[in-house]
């Protein structure tokens, strides 16, 4: 039974790591060999092919319904059914639409769309709107969150933004209700915390703000504000610890057996819970894990507590295959699976605060291999956060908040408890607050496989029970955590990188000993690049400080991450084109026309335009030669900006060429091109972005003259080994079965 449970167990997460989808004949040709197997002693085999044919078959069931390739980027008149929650913020309302139908094309049946100064929405609404419809596709980078994954995951097929829409009929239903208590909870007086009520009791994140998540993160409590299996399991082991202390005291009644009953009443409370919270895939894996834990406490205590939770593992994949793509299902089961190691084999009773600190600190270092692996930054006050954090959370908010929820008929009475929730949430988040500055999470660099290996070794020696033989080893292979060097270019080369940072640009240029950052990506309201692509690739790169911040000029898609770039990182010293149009933290200084200098047998020069006034034309060109091979970094230089360039006699001629102004049709004239003569070019633009970029006639002067144009839509982040006259490596080259070519 249980190797049987193994092989499903592994053939279902075996979707985690396909870099393709197999093709359907050798999906059909696996089944019949898998029944063929069953009457064996292979029926483990015949287990996990079965288990690999159903995973492969609904992941192929997403990837079927994405968006046409001949709509990406069209914009139809469609109709459909908001879902969810909406989530409205700095003007724009975010939400899922599903049953989408067009009039003459097939359409996903779920898309995310955004609404740029959009009406409120409410779940349960049918609208017929015109959207402007986009394939799935994310940034991809060194370092950074796979939206494409996630799109997929969630079985999203398209993404998109209405241009209008009319409402066809209003809102109804569950949803409809759900978000008629959402606009309740956030009228209440909270203490300016009523959107994190309405995350814990809803699962609604989208009332929390930027600062919010950021102490979360920085202290590892993000599972605290945003429902999960620890808040339904909670309610559950409340309405059964309930029901058994009555039974214990005599108060049940003796006709009916208290087991059964708390085990019921228990799960119809979780599913409750659930669907309060809008029942999504992480609400829903915490409904099964209940749901097998229960069972195994009323039926199947016997075969111990590993069965169970492989049990869980088992069904939840089989619900939801998708749910390997997603960081939450390998915590959620590391967590319960360091746990189980820890204390199911214990010999004594523990006193309660040793429990409830041991617990703390071997989740921390139990899920550190979890953490390096998906690539999520460690929080360092994140033992010490959740040992004073969740009993708060768990034992006075969430009480607080479900019951005050539930009174809110009662006049004065659910105000009351949320607006005592509100405060007692204000009070942790100032202690999170003063946490997060004290010890910030940290984003170690990116490990080579065996590094990996010995500190994940290093993590199973020190959670084995103290006075085993060689326990101590695991603190010494914990060190290649600190201690393993970052790959270096060597001296008179230089190692370049385009980041994939949509339609804005950011070069990193990185020599033997020094770090160089041509512009910082853009900053879209609360969403910055600079803070979200630019400092974690720094930092999966070994990177920890920069010598020189060059931003071209000052407009937000070349400079709009510069400000979180010196939060992150260290910053020496910072240019620009355009320095006294930068926000004065920024300390910019002017870039000069024809300064030069050397870094490890790298050099640098710059020029500006003397003719230039202000904006795109201010643009500081930077000019990168190591061992005979070169790089010409534009910035947004237009063809006035060109011409002085080439009437001031400057030496343009480059191996490189960072296309100026995205392609935009005032850039790239012929004689630039010309005077230039670049082997190869890059691109970096945003997929189907408003300005059209680049513009077919600027495509065409490249094409004509057989220069190969790398562009950041298809190939991701670009990888450069300058001076040693290599292929360019595109990031999205990596084989992942989601991800658009």
């Amino acid at each position: 039974m249980r190797t049987g449970m193994l092989a499903l167990a592994a053939g279902l997460a075996s979707l985690s790591v396909l870099p393709a989808l197999p093709p359907t004949w050798l999906v059909l040709l696996a089944l019949p060999l898998g029944l063929m197997l069953l009457p064996y002693r292979s029926y483990p085999l015949a287990f996990f092919l079965f288990a690999c044919c159903w995973a492969v078959t609904s992941a192929q069931w997403a990837l079927d319904d994405r968006l046409p390739a001949e709509l990406d980027g069209q914009t139809l008149w469609l109709e459909g059914r908001v879902s969810g929650l909406p989530e409205q913020r700095e003007g724009v309302v975010r939400f899922q639409l599903e049953q989408a139908v067009a009039r003459r094309q097939a359409l996903p049946d779920r898309l995310r769309l955004a609404w740029y100064d959009g009406p409120p929405l409410q779940a349960g609404e049918r609208w017929r709107l015109a959207v402007r419809l986009k394939r799935p596709q994310g940034l991809v980078n060194p370092q950074g969150f796979d939206y494409e994954a996630w799109l997929l995951a969630q079985r999203i097929g398209a993404t998109g933004t209405v241009k209008q829409g009319e409402r066809l009929s209003p809102a109804g239903g569950l949803s409809a209700w759900r978000d008629a208590l959402r606009q309740r909870l956030l009228a209440v007086d909270a203490h300016g915390r009523q959107g994190a009520l309405a995350a814990l009791v809803l699962g609604d994140d989208s009332g929390l703000s930027v600062a919010d998540w950021r102490v979360l993160q920085a202290t590892g409590t993000v599972h605290l504000l945003v429902i999960s299996g620890q808040h339904v399991a909670l309610l559950a082991a409340v309405l059964y610890g309930l029901i058994a202390g009555l039974a214990r005291l005599g108060l049940w009644p003796r006709r009916l057996p208290w087991l059964p009953w708390a085990c019921g009443l228990a799960f119809a409370g979780a599913l409750g819970y659930g669907l309060l919270a809008g029942f999504e895939v992480p609400v829903r894996r915490a409904c099964v894990m209940i749901a097998v834990v229960l069972l195994w406490r009323l039926r199947f205590r016997h075969l111990g507590v590993w069965q169970p939770l492989l049990l869980a593992w088992v069904a939840v994949l089989l619900v939801e295959p998708l749910a390997v793509l997603q960081a939450g299902f390998w915590l959620s089961f590391g967590a319960v699976a360091v746990l189980a190691l820890v204390f199911a084999g214990r010999l004594g009773a523990w006193p309660w605060w040793l429990v409830w600190w041991r617990a703390q600190w071997t989740l921390a270092l139990g899920l550190l291999p979890l953490f390096l692996a998906l690539g999520l930054p460690i929080s360092a006050s994140g033992p010490l956060a959740n040992l004073l954090a969740v009993p708060w959370v768990s034992f006075l908010v969430v009480p607080l908040a479900l019951l005050g929820t539930a009174l809110l008929p009662v006049p004065g009475v659910g105000e009351g408890l949320l607006w005592l929730a509100g405060g007692l949430l204000e009070w942790l988040f100032q202690l999170l607050g003063w946490l997060a500055t004290l010890l910030p999470a940290w984003l170690p660099m990116a490990l080579p496989w065996w590094a990996w290996l010995l500190v994940t070794l290093g993590c199973a020696l020190l959670l084995l029970p103290a006075g085993v033989a060689l326990r101590a080893l695991g603190l010494i292979l914990l060190l290649p955590l600190w201690f393993t060097p970052p790959t270096l270019p060597p001296a008179g080369q230089a190692e370049v990188w385009q980041l994939d940072v949509g339609q804005g640009l950011a070069v990193l240029v990185r020599t033997r000993s020094h770090v160089l950052l041509y512009d910082s990506g853009p900053r879209y309201g609360d969403f910055d690049l600079g803070e979200r692509v630019v400092v974690p690739s720094l930092r999966y790169l070994g990177i920890g400080h920069v010598d020189t911040m060059l931003l071209s000029h000052a407009d937000n898609d070349h400079a709009g991450g510069a400000l979180a770039v010196q939060r992150g990182l260290p910053v020496a010293q910072v240019l620009s084109g355009e320095a006294t149009e930068l926000p004065a933290a920024l300390h910019a200084q002017a870039c000069i026309d024809g300064a030069t200098w050397n870094w490890d047998g790298v050099r640098f020069t710059t020029w500006r335009w003397a003719g230039a006034e202000e904006g795109n034309a201010s643009s500081c060109v930077l000019k990168v030669e190591a061992a005979g091979e070169s790089l010409l970094l534009t910035g947004d230089i237009d063809q006035a900006a060109e011409r002085g360039l080439l009437a001031a006699g400057h030496d343009l001629r480059a191996d490189w060429l960072q296309i100026p102004h995205h392609g935009s049709r005032s850039s790239s004239s012929a004689a630039f091109l010309d005077a230039v003569a670049p082997r190869a070019a890059l691109l970096s633009r945003g997929q189907n972005n408003p300005f059209g970029h680049p513009h077919p006639l600027v495509m065409q002067r490249y094409a004509a003259r057989s220069i190969p144009v790398h562009d950041s839509v298809t190939s991701g982040a670009l990888q450069i080994r300058l001076g040693a006259r290599q292929a360019v490596r595109g990031w999205r080259e990596q084989a992942r079965f989601w991800r658009e070519k």
